[in-house]
């Protein structure tokens, strides 16, 4: 049997399970799923499929290794890592609340865990489009560089650089602005290298 029989396997087991959601964010208004929240049921499945994940991270990639451990099967599951700016914390503290949204992130991705539009929350849903903007408005900076980073076009690449410069400015984060700039210009270095390749 595969990693992906087995994954897709503990995925349908996954959807199944009723998770509570423990995370708030109580300035947006809405509950999502915490590492805890799914992660013991995560490493239960794993262990009874036959499947081991492990994490690993670079200065620029976070990724999930899900592995069969009876036939060395493998799929990966990638993420550019994000940077965090919390009050108040030493470097380090940033540096382990990054890995934790990004464990968390890649194992969503993985198990194909239902959450919430992170961004709605944020923008507003369509028929709230016209209110104003509030300060301090917290956004996923992680999936605002995911964008960035899978964009199939040079179109694409522009509306989500778009996007992510315009929430970096609203919220006045310049290390942002700076983290997207970096993210477009690898991505379009990315894409005209198979441009000239086909």
């Amino acid at each position: 049997m595969s990693v992906y029989k087995k994954l897709q396997e503990a995925r349908c087991e996954m959807q199944k399970m009723t998770l509570s959601k423990s995370g708030k964010n109580t300035f947006a208004g809405y509950s999502y799923f915490e590492l805890g929240d799914f992660l013991p049921a995560i490493n239960d499945l794993f262990l009874e499929k036959g499947l081991c994940g492990v994490v690993s991270f670079t200065a620029t990639l976070a990724t999930l290794r899900v592995v069969d451990v009876e036939d060395g099967s493998a799929v990966e599951f990638t993420s550019p890592m994000g940077s965090a700016a919390l009050k108040g914390c030493h470097e380090v503290q940033n540096v382990g609340a990054v890995e934790t949204y990004q464990r968390r992130y890649l194992y969503v991705t993985a198990l194909e865990i239902v959450e919430h539009d992170a961004l709605e929350p944020v923008t507003g849903a369509p028929q709230q489009a016209q209110t104003k903007e509030k300060p301090n408005q917290q956004y996923d900076w992680t999936a605002l560089i995911a964008d960035i980073a899978k964009a199939k076009t040079m179109d694409i690449l522009k509306a989500a650089f778009d996007a992510g410069l315009a929430a970096a400015k609203a919220a006045n984060n310049k290390a942002m602005a700076g983290t997207f700039t970096k993210a477009k210009d690898k991505r379009k270095s990315e894409l005209s290298a198979q441009s000239e390749a086909a």
